[in-house]
């Protein structure tokens, strides 16, 4: 069969030739513009040589504190004389050292504590309260996160001043007026953390044990208090690394020599000319204990954070089980 007509003119046609392909146009835009969610390499090499910068220093210093000399610059060899080995003016031998360290995880644990279940409590009745004042409350207890240190530990120095006055009164500058100072600021991060514990968890847990017969108190026991705890583990580790660096509410808090933490200590003795490294070992012990705690608080934060997870999954299907039931 052959094919006539328009049909057999189509079949004719050659094809035309190709063209040349066009021009590629030149990338004149740099790679953090073409592509803003890549890696980068300049923000990288940023990001390392600021994480150097501030490490290297402490880095340094802690170096020190095994320097077998009385000199805190010049390196002399390495040795645990200004941690154990020096009867009278290591760390450990030393009673102004030790009280420094005592007095430290004194107020870090009574911190701990005290500011721990006050926060959890405050998230709870923040969380719930639905009526007028809600929003101001909610405000207010943002406040000590955004107000200066240094503003707050004056204003707590006047009110203990004055307090001071009162034949009757419980607590007066010293270790008692450390603690409150401590609780007042660090009560703001316990809320902060259950509270975004809460909102990830949501009430329909809660509102399912109270249809099943829970009480409000058993509710809470059972169901809310297990789901909030990594929250809750968090909240302490990181109020504990919170009141053992702090300085400026302790200092102004503080009544007399007893009453010494070791970041008063480290700045009181610092600049003094007869300083040993056993004053870099002190600051050492400092630093290695707040990055335990923080990195203890990360871990089982993560941990039972997993494990709630998986238990509200369970749960659910639990649920599902019953409803299709």
């Amino acid at each position: 069969m052959t094919v006539t007509g328009i049909g057999a003119r189509e079949l004719a046609t050659p094809a035309a030739p190709a063209g040349p392909e066009p021009v590629r146009r030149r990338r004149l835009l740099p790679a953090v513009l073409r592509n803003p969610w890549g890696r980068p390499r300049f923000l990288v090499l940023t990001t390392w040589v600021y994480i150097a910068w501030a490490l290297l220093p402490v880095g340094i210093a802690m170096l020190f504190s095994f320097n077998s000399g009385r000199s805190r610059s010049v390196w002399q060899g390495f040795s645990l004389r200004w941690w154990w080995t020096d009867p009278s003016f290591s760390v450990f031998h030393d009673p102004d050292y030790t009280h420094a360290l005592v007095h430290s995880l004194e107020l870090a644990a009574l911190d701990m504590l005290i500011a721990t279940p006050l926060g959890v409590l405050l998230a709870l009745g923040l969380a719930r309260w639905r009526g007028r004042g809600s929003g101001a409350a909610n405000g207010l207890m943002l406040v000590p996160l955004v107000t200066p240190e240094i503003v707050m530990a004056v204003s707590l120095l006047v009110v203990f001043t004055q307090l001071a006055i009162v034949p009757f009164a419980l607590i007066h500058l010293g270790t008692g007026a450390q603690v409150v100072g401590q609780v007042t600021f660090s009560l703001s991060y316990v809320v902060v953390i259950v509270r975004s514990r809460l909102a990830s968890i949501g009430p329909e847990y809660e509102e399912a044990a109270r249809d099943l017969g829970a009480t409000p108190i058993a509710a809470l026991r059972l169901v809310l208090l297990p789901l909030l705890l990594p929250a809750i583990l968090a909240s302490m580790l990181i109020v504990f690394a919170l009141s053992i660096d702090d300085f400026v509410v302790t200092q102004y808090m503080s009544s007399n020599a007893s009453t010494t933490t070791i970041p008063m200590f480290l700045y009181a003795n610092a600049r003094g000319g007869t300083t040993t490294p056993a004053l870099n070992a002190l600051a050492t012990i400092l630093v290695v204990t707040t990055l335990i705690g923080i990195g203890v608080a990360y871990l089982i934060y993560t941990a039972l954070g997993r494990r709630a997870s998986t238990g509200e999954v369970s749960a659910l299907r639990d649920l599902s089980g019953l409803e299709t039931a």
